[in-house]
């Protein structure tokens, strides 16, 4: 038996992806990993969920990362969907949104895609 224990994402500007996170989704540093060469910052939000998203920072790595397609992305569920999407919008941080099947994706400082779902849509 497995469980899920973080999420994984690169980033150029770790200061910038934390006020991010912070400000788009309320998440906040709970743990801290400073190396020689890289540096992980672990996100957790205030449910007290187990899961942490984790950002790993590269001191050495300057130019973007390669996305691919970009079909790899975090999803997380908003409390009060309407007023999350409204947030979103004004700090302009709405990628695609898709409101025939009621849900959207934000971009983060280093382009990648978080979905915003309705509680009813936790899967």
């Amino acid at each position: 038996m497995f469980t899920m224990a973080h999420f994984n994402f690169n980033v150029r500007d770790l200061e910038a992806s934390l006020r991010f996170y912070e400000e788009a989704l309320g998440l906040h540093e709970v743990r801290r990993v400073e190396r020689d060469g890289y540096t992980l910052a672990f996100l957790a939000d205030s449910h007290n969920s187990p899961f942490a998203l984790e950002l790993t920072w590269l001191h050495d790595h300057a130019q973007p990362y390669d996305l691919g397609e970009n079909e790899i992305h975090l999803a997380v569920t908003a409390d009060d969907f309407d007023a999350a999407h409204k947030k979103h919008a004004d700090l302009g941080c709405i990628a695609m949104d898709n409101e025939a099947i009621g849900i959207y994706f934000v971009e983060d400082p280093d382009g990648y895609w978080i979905e915003i779902l309705r509680p009813k849509a936790r899967a």
